[in-house]
């Protein structure tokens, strides 16, 4: 805790006592009874769960107690939306809403302006999102969003990755033990494009491809889709797609050279 603030809001976040899963039931319990008291005292038993998260994000603003604030409301939402016919604690389910509302706050509060149209419509989306998850219980891909929402998968892709905060052109992007490599390194110039035998040399490695690792190439760095994303849409674990494109990356730069 020396990295963060003690005091939140007023809250002395070092004397809160989180409750055990159990706790959390008999409270639904009593809250679904009536009690007027079970639901303040379940705001109250989750909120280093709130703080949890906000330490994950605590370089990303400059006050952190507007932040902890908007993490308390998805915290409220998630308690007043919760049943336990969901068969899941309430920090599993809480968690995204709560991430949700921060990185929403965050992505309204950063310094680039974004087209009103794009904005729109990335709230559109993943509000859809949202409910599409709490009601199959798994994440929609982009085309089951596109055909729901009238527009295209590349406007589903462009209008959440316009939303994403800025990255420093040193970004380390890739390292298989080797020479990390930077973001910059992938930005063209007029003074320094590929030449002609390169880019056949690429084309050609491409095309020696297995069809997974060529798919999974064009998602992330044409389409701009996460690795969650395709690894919800191919039916496979986060850990497979990200060895999967390491390997492919891999076998392109040995057949480049």
């Amino acid at each position: 805790m020396s990295k963060y603030k003690v005091d939140i809001c007023g809250i002395n976040t070092s004397l809160l006592k989180p409750l055990t899963n159990e706790e959390n039931y008999q409270l639904f319990i009593k809250m679904k009874n009536g009690d007027p008291f079970a639901r303040e005292d379940l705001i109250k038993g989750n909120l280093k769960l709130v703080l949890s998260i906000l330490k994950k994000y605590n370089n990303k603003v400059d006050n952190l107690d507007d932040l902890f604030q908007v993490g308390c409301l998805g915290l409220v939402k998630a308690i007043d939306n919760f049943d336990l016919s969901y068969n899941v604690t309430l920090s599993t389910y809480a968690c995204p809403l709560i991430i949700g509302e921060m990185k929403r706050y965050i992505r309204d509060n950063i310094s680039l302006r974004i087209s009103r149209s794009v904005k729109d419509l990335a709230h559109k989306i993943i509000k859809l999102r949202e409910e599409l998850m709490t009601i199959d219980g798994k994440m929609p891909t982009d085309k089951e969003l596109s055909e729901i929402l009238g527009v295209s998968e590349y406007d589903i892709a462009n209008a959440l990755t316009s939303l994403k905060e800025p990255v420093s052109m040193y970004e380390p992007i890739y390292n298989d033990g080797g020479d990390t490599i930077y973001l910059y390194d992938q930005l063209s110039s007029p003074k320094d494009e590929y030449d002609k035998d390169l880019k056949l040399a690429l084309e050609k490695a491409m095309e020696k491809l297995k069809v997974r690792e060529l798919q999974i190439l064009r998602d992330r760095f044409l389409i701009g889709k996460t690795q969650m994303e395709i690894a919800s849409e191919l039916g496979i674990s986060q850990a497979q797609i990200s060895r999967i494109e390491k390997s492919a990356i891999t076998n392109i730069k040995k057949l480049i050279k």
